[in-house]
């Protein structure tokens, strides 16, 4: 492939990549639910991010969420996603999973 057609992006290649699921950085379990932090990489910081789950009548329940944080490292992303976590906790329960 010529260069040209690479970098204008012609040539039918294959498509670029999804982007992969943030991993994630901590769990733990609170007041009957799991929490984990899964902070994005973003721009050489990390997005606080992470994940609230529960059983719920047999069901597997799970809410995502995401914030406009950054911080520099992974460890203050995870421990913040954590705090946030255990915070919608505290404040909804069982209604972060209604929609």
């Amino acid at each position: 492939m010529s260069f040209f057609k690479r970098l204008f992006g012609g040539g039918g290649g294959a498509s670029p990549a999804e982007p992969a699921a943030p991993k994630t950085a901590a769990s733990e379990e609170y007041n009957g639910f799991t929490i984990a932090a899964a902070p994005i990489p973003d721009s050489g910081q990390f997005r606080l991010a992470g994940t609230v789950s529960k059983t719920i009548g047999g069901e597997a329940k799970e809410h995502r969420f995401v914030r406009a944080d950054l911080l520099p490292s992974l460890d203050d992303a995870a421990q913040a996603a954590l705090r946030k976590a255990r915070q919608l906790v505290d404040e909804q329960g069982d209604r972060l999973f209604q929609r």
